[in-house]
């Protein structure tokens, strides 16, 4: 009992190898997390600005965006100021408490994620399937209580799982392959199997993705056929522009966790692994804002009158 009791406190910090490589590599690499972090930073602060101060933009659509934006900072920010003080560490030393903080709100904000982008698919489906319904069925009310469950779902549906990870023995390595704390890696390094609380988690993973995107793949293929049915070519047009930088988004995001997540990563070389995660943790959060802002029009003409209103307003 004494060692097993021993073993269990053995390991007090992880290591986290991130994209190891000489000085130069480690300062690229640096530099491009850092530009990549700050437009995140910025692209997603505006977005959330236009649908604040633009009246045109004040409709549950733009709301949800708003909100959609808020929630890709923070999933960058779970990530990128660890993986930024990593490169500029030398022991590239993480607390055990911090790793397994960093564990739950990555995979607590990434659940969010998918939830959000279920309501927003509902959301557009209601818009083009729905016109005249919409407004009476897609309130500020509703659109409130949707946003607040996608939270509540997203940050409750975790704690107990990661709770019992973090309670497994690490009493061997404690060199994590990876520039972020995940469940692979995590339990690679447990000297207890858990097959129980795997279980859990990967069945409640896999959950959320699977009823996730088969959601949104009903949403748009009753949206479509309700799009091809639309007499006119302009009519047609505007409805797919206004669902295709949504499609965009669910296709970058969903392509690379369900590789990640669903197909057995032992397959997957590290490397690969890294990449992936890279994409959807830390390159999405960047490419949304950019998806939404120049594929559609309402928000392009929102961003240039309050760039107008802050120049007058310079200017006078």
């Amino acid at each position: 009992m004494n060692r097993s009791a021993t073993h269990i406190h053995v390991v007090t910090e992880f290591v986290l190898l991130g994209f190891p490589g000489c000085w130069e590599i480690q300062i690229f690499l640096f530099s491009f997390f850092l530009v990549v972090y700050v437009l995140t930073l910025l692209g997603n602060g505006t977005i959330i600005c236009a649908v604040r101060w633009e009246p045109r933009l004040h409709t549950p659509m733009y709301f949800l965006l708003g909100n959609f934006a808020f929630l890709e900072i923070w999933y960058a920010s779970s990530t990128v100021p660890n993986v930024l003080a990593n490169i500029l560490s030398k022991t590239k030393a993480i607390s055990f408490s911090g790793c397994f903080l960093q564990f739950y709100f990555f995979f607590s904000l990434g659940t969010t994620e998918c939830l959000f982008l279920a309501v927003m698919a509902y959301d557009r489906y209601l818009a083009i399937c729905h016109p005249l319904h919409y407004p009476t069925v897609m309130t500020g009310k509703l659109c409130r209580t949707l946003v607040s469950l996608c939270w509540l779902t997203g940050f409750l549906g975790y704690p107990i799982p990661i709770f019992l990870i973090s309670r497994l023995p690490f009493c061997g390595s404690n060199i994590i392959d990876h520039f972020l704390c995940d469940m692979d890696p995590l339990m690679a390094l447990s000297c207890a199997p858990a097959p129980i609380t795997e279980l859990i988690f990967y069945t409640q993973s896999s959950l959320v993705l699977f009823f996730t995107i088969m959601y949104i793949l009903r949403s748009y293929i009753l949206l479509l056929r309700a799009v091809f049915l639309v007499p006119s070519a302009a009519g047609r047009r505007k409805a797919f522009s206004t669902c295709g930088s949504h499609l965009a988004v669910v296709s970058l995001f969903y392509g690379t966790v369900m590789v990640m997540y669903v197909s057995p990563t032992y397959g997957i070389p590290t490397l690969m692994q890294k990449i992936l995660t890279l994409v959807y943790s830390i390159m999405t959060p960047l490419f949304n804002p950019l998806i939404y802002s120049l594929r559609n029009k309402d928000m392009k003409l929102a961003l240039r009158n309050i760039l107008f209103r802050m120049r007058t307003s310079q200017n006078s």
